[in-house]
């Protein structure tokens, strides 16, 4: 709020007059800026029925920097003229000029000069009047006066195109007098208490008027957490590409199913403990496709379906073990293992997002569990340049609009649908992110504390251990 002494000098310049003050009249009298006493109006309008103001638009010429030069040196082809003696000017003399090259033409088209190109020494300008009036100067003149409307439309227009004067709309406000105006300031009440009923006093104060429009504070209430939005975001922009979302509730899942099925060897450093959370209770499962089983044991041992397998001593307890899934492939892998078992293969395309578990170092950028969503196309004869076309689709309509590293992608090994009984023209491409990081970027989440705690250019990164690109 602007301080006292200034409040009371504006209703000071009010009370001098009857029918009301224009703010920019004030601000030129007490040698402020407008918007200083701008601020002064609306301090006065918060007190009460004090002053009314009525908000005005109008606009006025101003001079440029340019036109307040001209103005006070002259236009620059008159500043051309006076540089040119009786003898005349070498033109290249003349263009070293700071006024030179705009003050020549002006000055030609007004024909108070003229040029020699054939004069010996190069061409060489000379005068062809004896004085001149700088009419562009008074022109300017009149305006720095206040005295625009003096000038023509057409005068106004061409010294706009110039660049010497430029129209501006300037907002003011009207301030007359209000019921309750006075030029000292009292400050007004704005609660009345129990001691002013009993003691009386209240009827010796002002108090300000009650604003019955004011909207009031905004009120605490519930609201969907960040990830459920972009999970919400996410999902609808798979169904709009026509997937089918997979059944993820089983958090708990074999070792076959999260590993084994998807050709990743019993050593793979992904199995360790420090990387797993494997489970006491009940630590081993138990029913498998038995054919299915055995087929994965052997392209694990000694190869097949164009492969020459791990070529290791396949364990059908390290199989058994059950762990918190690590990454929603298992319930792909379920899925296209159902797929395989129709009589006739028809092409899919599943979607799912859900909880993983890792046994991470908690930190900054890391939890022991998040969120991944993953997409799984199956047709005959996809290829790269189908799963490019996809992702492509998919982020567009996911809209980050930076370059960041979100997820894997690729197509899934023989060695892992081939034993699943799919046909072997059957290709799958795939690919998976997590939910959080996106969701972090889009709402500017620094950390993922922070995030629990309460779009297309994307550089996939096609190296999953999954995946092989040249199947």
């Amino acid at each position: 709020m602007a301080d006292n002494g200034l409040l009371e000098s504006v209703l000071q310049h009010v009370e001098k007059v009857d029918d009301g003050v224009d703010s920019q009249a004030v601000a030129i009298s007490l040698g402020l800026d407008h918007q200083t006493v701008v601020g002064a109006v609306k301090s006065l309008q918060a007190l009460g029925d004090v002053i009314l103001a009525e908000q005005r638009t109008s606009k006025h010429w101003e001079l440029t920097g340019e036109g307040a030069d001209i103005a006070e040196r002259g236009s620059h082809e008159a500043r051309v003229f006076g540089a040119i003696p009786k003898d005349g000017l070498l033109q290249t003399e003349l263009m070293k000029l700071p006024s030179g090259r705009v003050g020549f033409s002006k000055a030609m088209s007004s024909k108070w000069i003229r040029m020699d190109k054939g004069h010996e020494g190069g061409p060489r300008v000379f005068r062809m009047v004896e004085t001149i009036e700088d009419v562009v100067r008074q022109k300017l003149l009149l305006v720095r006066q206040g005295k625009s409307a003096e000038l023509e439309e057409k005068d106004k227009n061409e010294l706009k195109k110039r660049k010497l004067l430029t129209e501006v709309t300037v907002k003011s406000y009207w301030i007359t007098k209000g019921g309750s105006f006075s030029t000292s300031i009292t400050k007004q009440e704005t609660e009345l208490t129990a001691e002013m009923i009993s003691s009386g006093s209240w009827r010796d104060k002002k108090f300000k008027l009650y604003n019955f429009d004011a909207l009031g504070m905004a009120l605490d209430c519930g609201h969907l957490h960040p990830l459920m939005k972009v999970r919400t975001q996410f999902r609808q922009i798979f169904l709009e590409m026509g997937f089918t979302e997979m059944p993820t509730n089983n958090f708990i899942e074999s070792s076959f199913w999260n590993f084994d099925s998807l050709f990743q060897p019993q050593q793979h450093p992904a199995r360790d403990q420090h990387d797993t959370f494997f489970l006491s209770d009940p630590a081993l499962a138990h029913e498998f496709p038995q054919d299915y089983l055995e087929k994965v044991k052997k392209v694990h041992t000694e190869g097949g379906y164009g492969s020459q397998g791990y070529k290791y001593d396949w364990k059908l307890e390290e199989a058994r073990k059950n762990v918190l899934r690590t990454h929603t492939t298992a319930v792909s892998a379920r899925m296209l293992y159902r797929l395989a078992q129709q009589e006739e293969f028809t092409p899919v395309k599943y979607f799912s997002i859900d909880r993983v578990f890792r046994n991470e170092t908690l930190d900054a950028t890391h939890l022991a569990e998040f969120h991944q969503i993953e997409g799984v196309v199956a047709d005959y004869g996809l290829t790269l340049g189908d799963l490019m076309g996809v992702l492509h689709q998919f982020f567009t309509k996911l809209g980050l609009k930076k370059w960041v590293e979100v997820g894997n992608s690729g197509i899934f090994r023989p060695e892992m649908l081939l034993p699943m009984g799919l046909p072997e023209g059957v290709t799958v491409i795939a690919w998976g992110l997590s939910l959080e990081r996106p969701t972090m970027i889009k709402y500017g989440i620094n950390n993922i504390r922070e995030l629990v705690g309460h779009k297309v250019n994307l550089q996939m990164v096609y190296d999953s251990p999954l995946c092989r690109l040249d199947s």
